[in-house]
């Protein structure tokens, strides 16, 4: 991955975060700011937790390794939470996991709307 596309990842991710926490998932963040900082965190430890993920010896269920990435993803997003002040999760575990599933949704929306627009090339 070059750098660009890590800067534009990096701030689809922000945007994401900053949206998420705009609807009802018991996500709060205080700024745009800190919704770019929460994704670096979130970015850092997802990065930082890729080994230790693929040493696990995961099912070949797909329906398995769907709610594993939920929960691991919900995990991740307690962490950032809890590490960037002004990052907020009202309702603990449940706004971690919801918040986790419309991260996935909205990366993917913004994601599919920028491929579209051929600004990303990944």
């Amino acid at each position: 991955m070059t750098l660009s596309q890590l800067l534009i990842l990096w701030l689809v991710t922000s945007v994401s975060f900053f949206i998420i926490s705009k609807l009802p998932t018991g996500v709060d963040i205080d700024s745009f700011g800190k919704a770019v900082i929460s994704a670096a965190v979130f970015g850092i430890l997802n990065a930082l937790s890729r080994p230790l993920v693929k040493t696990l010896d995961l099912p070949s269920d797909e329906l398995a390794i769907v709610l594993f990435a939920i929960i691991f993803n919900a995990i991740i997003f307690g962490l950032a939470a809890f590490l960037v002040p002004g990052f907020r999760l009202r309702w603990g575990i449940g706004s971690a996991l919801l918040g986790s599933i419309a991260l996935t949704i909205v990366n993917h929306l913004i994601h599919k709307l920028l491929l579209q627009s051929v600004v990303l090339n990944f």
